[in-house]
């Protein structure tokens, strides 16, 4: 992690995107209103005909005199968006790999067509922003304080000058009610709700929902354990304030808790491990981050990670801590996590 980022960190006392992250860390925001705002429309915001409105979870109501048509959103909204046939016009946040390739983040989006503000922390272009003409800006929050996910803070008031914006909170609640709002925006924005691959992509969460609570309860004595990466440090998260993590919790998975008193230098969200600590905590299975921003399990050349009986044993599968928030793209994270559960050995 770069002592920039760590200094960052340090200030608002608190490290972003789901736990653990490797170098890819930063502030973040949130908010509690829960403002349900439908609307049916053609496949963009820009087909719904009269005045648009949406109450976002800081409880800041947007009100404009039609649908956006020209949206900016952090990149994993805009791949979110998109799922439900929302095109955005630009993005910030991770979009390119440094291969040029799609980042994970992604998703569908073809990034060929979308004008690029930033690709990591920090940068936003907000030069290009203005030339978007842009009607709103959108993207999550990972605190209580409001903070705009990937809006730089130095340069904040200059873009919220030029669009108004929309906050959807990921912070210390469980995956399925940002999942909800991402689909109340998409309605707004008039995406169509009822099409067969939208209605088709819910129905595959629920099951997908019921298959991991089920692998659960046959296997109460599999520890699951989610970190995350970086060159100095193993970064191991607890569940009490990802969306991802508290949702496995409630549905029975198994998951190792680091103790409070641990996690305060990750503002709450983890525990840093140096490496020759990697093994502190028994765990069967090893959900680890699968965001650019940290290193990949193939990647990694510690002697002590390949001595984890979990590592051992292959029962390493990827963990996205920032969940692109479409019903298909969180499907993966459910059925992954279900089907290792379903082979896991009890090796710890």
């Amino acid at each position: 992690m770069s002592h920039a980022r760590v200094t960052h960190l340090t200030r608002r006392g608190l490290l972003a995107a789901g736990g653990a992250l490797g170098l890819g860390a930063a502030l973040a925001a949130c908010g509690d209103d829960k403002g349900k705002d439908g609307a049916s429309g053609g496949s963009t915001g820009a087909g719904k005909s009269g005045p648009w409105s949406f109450k976002d979870d800081r409880g800041t109501t947007v009100k404009l005199d039609k649908a956006p048509a020209n949206i900016v959103a952090f990149t994993g909204v805009g791949a979110a968006l998109y799922d439900y046939g929302i095109q955005v016009k630009g993005v910030f946040g991770p979009t390119k790999t440094t291969a040029g390739k799609p980042d994970v983040q992604a998703g569908d989006m073809d990034i060929s067509k979308v004008t690029v503000l930033g690709n990591t922390w920090g940068q936003f272009n907000i030069e290009k922003y203005a030339s978007l003409a842009p009607d709103v800006l959108i993207t999550t929050m990972f605190d209580g304080a409001g903070t705009l996910w990937y809006v730089p803070e130095e340069s904040k008031g200059k873009i919220s000058q030029l669009a108004p914006s929309v906050g959807i909170s990921v912070y210390d609640r469980q995956l399925t009610q940002p999942l909800q709002r991402m689909w109340d925006l998409a309605e707004s924005l008039g995406a169509d709700m009822k099409a067969a691959k939208v209605t088709g992509a819910k129905k595959r969460f629920e099951d997908a929902a019921a298959r991991l609570r089920a692998a659960a309860k046959a296997k109460p004595d599999i520890k699951v354990m989610a970190g995350s990466a970086s060159d100095q440090l193993f970064y191991v998260s607890g569940s009490n304030l990802s969306i991802d993590l508290e949702y496995f919790k409630s549905l029975g998975v198994n998951l190792v808790e680091p103790p409070e008193s641990a996690k305060k230098q990750g503002g709450g969200w983890y525990e840093s491990l140096s490496w020759e600590n990697v093994d502190k905590y028994g765990a069967d299975i090893i959900m680890m981050d699968d965001r650019s921003s940290a290193i990949q399990p193939a990647d990694i050349t510690k002697a002590t990670w390949k001595k984890l009986p979990a590592v051992k044993a292959g029962q390493i599968i990827p963990r996205s801590p920032e969940p692109i928030l479409s019903y298909d793209k969180c499907v993966p994270l459910l059925t992954n996590l279900a089907e290792a559960l379903e082979k896991a050995k009890k090796v710890s």
